[in-house]
């Protein structure tokens, strides 16, 4: 996200898009930085729970601004990427807060919010198609579309546990793992994919770039194969009981 304002523009306009410029891209920094220590370390633990906290505030600053902003650039392609965002954050972090087996107005709330993302996106992608050139700011179509239907199956999952009345167990922790770990990759593409040309030259337009993705990618999908794959522990066994002893004659 690039914010420009025109030259001479009275100096609170550039300091508050100054503001808002340094808050998005720090936020995204500090959230990339609290995602990986809290993906590393050992889960329950205080420094996992206070990176957590880091990360779930600094990720909805970010995808907040993204979300706010991008109409006014405009980038409007970048706004359900931002809105999506909050939304994972949102959720995945309630994940493990909602106690087990349980549902309340948030995720209610929260389904509401990612079905408006849907009709924004499924908007967006009809006044690209009416437009002259077939596209809105260099996006089609399509883009929009793909996006609507990303969120939209994100939301039937929600409606799922809302109608289930919750989840528990691996369920519970393997929802609340993708989702921040999904919200993270996007953070991290859009730092070390989408802005190559803040790094030296030397890592530009290599494979090394895509290792901090890469490697998120391959620690979530571990961590989600070993909770789905737990199994309760079953009851004890029943042991047959002694035959009562045969009454005296």
């Amino acid at each position: 996200m690039i914010l420009q304002v025109p030259p001479g523009s009275p100096l609170v306009i550039q300091g508050a898009a100054a503001l808002v410029l340094g808050l998005h891209i720090g936020g995204g920094l500090v959230g990339i930085g609290a995602g990986g220590v809290a993906l590393t370390t050992p889960k329950g633990s205080r420094p996992h729970r206070l990176a957590g906290h880091v990360f779930f505030v600094a990720m909805l600053i970010m995808s907040g601004i993204g979300a706010v902003v991008s109409p006014f650039l405009p980038q409007w392609s970048n706004v359900g990427a931002g809105m999506w965002t909050f939304y994972l954050v949102a959720t995945g972090w309630m994940a493990a807060r909602r106690p087990a087996g349980a549902v309340g107005r948030f995720e209610v709330g929260a389904l509401a919010f990612a079905l408006a993302a849907v009709a924004l996106e499924i908007g967006l992608g009809v006044t690209a198609g009416r437009r002259p050139d077939g596209d809105l700011d260099g996006a089609p179509p399509i883009a929009f579309y793909a996006a609507a239907a990303l969120i939209a199956t994100t939301a039937a999952a929600d409606l799922s546990v809302i109608l289930r009345g919750g989840i528990s167990g691996g369920q519970r922790l393997a929802r609340h793992l993708w989702r921040l770990g999904v919200a993270l990759l996007v953070a991290e593409g859009s730092f070390f994919l989408g802005q190559p040309r803040i790094f030296p030259p030397a890592f530009r337009d290599t494979p090394i770039m895509f290792v901090p993705v890469v490697a998120t990618l391959a620690y979530m999908a571990y961590w989600l194969v070993k909770l789905l794959s737990r199994r309760r522990p079953a009851g004890r066994p029943m042991r047959p009981r002694a035959p009562s002893p045969a009454p005296a004659r």
